[in-house]
């Protein structure tokens, strides 16, 4: 925990709301996003026209735990994302198609 606090510290580590992004420009940065199958597609064009020369960015999300009532399986963010960006050399995309929790957690998200 020690050393999270001293990158936080010394900036190397940067915890951000989206509610601030807007207006700023992300160079020389690994920037990770995480739960984005939770972001609308707006919010996600919003963050990647964020990344400045040398950025790299990551999106990770499940788009089997959608958690906003107003976006599903086709409209999210990540999806939108993935099915804009598939062919551009840019761009990859990893599916991971096994779970890492438990069977049950793995059922649940399947069944429920």
């Amino acid at each position: 925990m020690k050393r999270l606090e001293e990158m936080q510290k010394s900036e190397q580590l940067v915890i951000e709301a989206l509610a601030f992004i807007r207006g700023r420009s992300l160079s020389e940065t690994f920037c990770i996003v995480d739960e984005a199958q939770n972001l609308t597609p707006h919010e996600i064009k919003t963050i990647i026209t964020r990344a400045g020369e040398g950025t790299k960015m990551v999106f990770t999300g499940d788009i089997q735990q959608i958690d906003q009532p107003y976006l599903d399986s086709e409209s999210n963010g990540l999806v939108y994302m993935i099915d804009r960006m598939k062919d551009q050399n840019l761009f990859a995309h990893i599916n991971l198609m096994k779970g890492e929790r438990s069977m049950l957690s793995e059922l649940a998200s399947i069944l429920m």
